[in-house]
């Protein structure tokens, strides 16, 4: 990757072999305003909800400037317990609901790097595309759940919070957020 955030490429992230250990942009690289609103995780051939949040519709808008680090990493990381039965699931539904602030937003893209270790699981790789000005959307995605042997699956309930994720976000080819994630799986 480049000497600065600024020249972080959607291919230098999807080149990635394993987690970062810090994140690769600040707070700051989200000059476009964009704000998760609404998040769902579910089974998707059952309908099944794992999981849902909705931000308080009288929250602040996201920090933009830098914040101590302990406080950035609590606020730009989430942990997941999810149920074992994840595991059996053939595919995920997602969704987010985002807004947006004043400036278009060309060219909008999601890379999520999932990974056990330092080992990589799975990417994905989305596309929005334009994003209108001052707008609430809908990003629905459907994930296919990795084929995993018993003993990896085994491996990542027995090791809670080893099982990871970077989320980044581009703009025009712009990395303009980055977010972690790491889960645990145990019995319902």
């Amino acid at each position: 990757m480049g000497n600065s955030w600024e020249d972080i490429t959607p291919e230098a992230v999807l080149a990635l072999t394993g987690p970062t250990d810090k994140f690769l942009c600040p707070l700051s690289a989200n000059t476009f305003g964009l704000d998760f609103i609404e998040f769902e995780i579910k089974d998707g051939d059952s309908g099944y909800s794992l999981f849902s949040v909705q931000k308080d519709p009288d929250s602040p808008p996201p920090p933009t400037t830098d914040l101590d680090p302990a406080i950035e990493e609590q606020f730009r990381t989430i942990k997941y317990t999810f149920p074992k039965c994840l595991f059996t699931f053939k595919t995920i539904q997602t969704k987010l609901t985002f807004k947006v602030g004043p400036q278009e937003v060309p060219n909008f893209q999601m890379i999520e790097r999932h990974y056990f270790r330092n080992k990589l699981i799975r990417s994905y790789d989305f596309f929005f595309g334009f994003v209108i000005p001052n707008s609430v959307n809908s990003w629905d995605s459907n994930y296919q759940v990795p084929i995993l042997s018993d003993e990896e699956v085994e491996d990542m309930i027995n090791h809670p919070y080893e099982t990871t994720s970077d989320s980044f976000y581009f703009v025009d080819g712009k990395l303009v957020m980055h977010n972690k994630a790491a889960y645990q799986y145990k019995d319902e």
